[in-house]
């Protein structure tokens, strides 16, 4: 591996430095996306109970336990309860939308990796190439072998190579991670719309006029 280093040129050592940035940025998205998944459906069934019964406080506390942007934009959506569907969905879509950058944060890093690495790599061959033909055109007898053009050409190649090894995983990574991205916010609009047609359906109760009265009595009392 050191050989190779030192045969492709100082552009190798680059490439390095790419791929381990691209690998841990996919490790590090892979985690969290692992960490804030949710099963929206397990979820949700388990909040109905609570919003039907007009426990909207044991429902936020369970919503702010739980990690992760689906449970974020239910949380949303359960404080303002009182609100009429029209705007709670407004406040839904207003949360998801803050949780998008959060889902999406790095991703443009293995993206732009995807496509400088070849560059770089190319880059590499181009500079090789014209230091093996500046060699050889410096060449005192003026006779240069077989084996000396393909043994400079062989070096020059190594940094091409070494760019699409980059290159490709990262652009499948890339691609692996925005369908997470794109799973999660179909979970984030699903809860929205099933969080508001929870609180739709069972509207907060107003109060009984006949607690209303006897406290009005025992205030009098006083």
């Amino acid at each position: 591996m050191i050989d190779y280093m030192q045969k492709g040129g100082p552009l190798m050592w680059l490439l390095v430095l790419l791929s381990i940035v691209s690998t841990v940025v996919f490790f590090e998205r892979l985690i969290y996306y692992h960490r804030v998944s949710l099963r929206v459906g397990e979820f949700l069934r388990g909040l109905s109970n609570l919003i039907a019964g007009g426990r909207y406080a044991e429902a936020l506390h369970e919503c702010a336990g739980t990690a992760g942007p689906v449970a974020r934009v239910i949380h949303a959506a359960i404080a303002r309860h009182e609100a009429s569907r029209a705007e709670l969905k407004d406040i839904v879509q207003e949360a998801g939308q803050l949780e998008v950058p959060k889902l999406e944060r790095r991703l443009s890093m293995l993206a732009t990796i995807a496509y400088v690495a070849p560059m770089v790599g190319l880059l590499g061959t181009v500079t090789g190439m014209i230091e093996v033909f500046v060699s050889l055109s410096s060449n005192a007898g003026g006779v240069s072998t077989t084996a000396d053009i393909s043994t400079g050409v062989y070096k020059s190649l190594l940094t091409t190579a070494a760019g699409l090894v980059v290159a490709i995983p990262s652009s499948l990574a890339y691609s692996f991670l925005s369908s997470r991205v794109s799973t999660l916010m179909h979970d984030m609009e699903r809860a929205g719309i099933e969080v508001v047609n929870l609180i739709t359906q069972h509207p907060p109760k107003p109060p009984e006029p006949l607690a209303v009265f006897g406290a009005a009595r025992q205030q009098q009392v006083k």
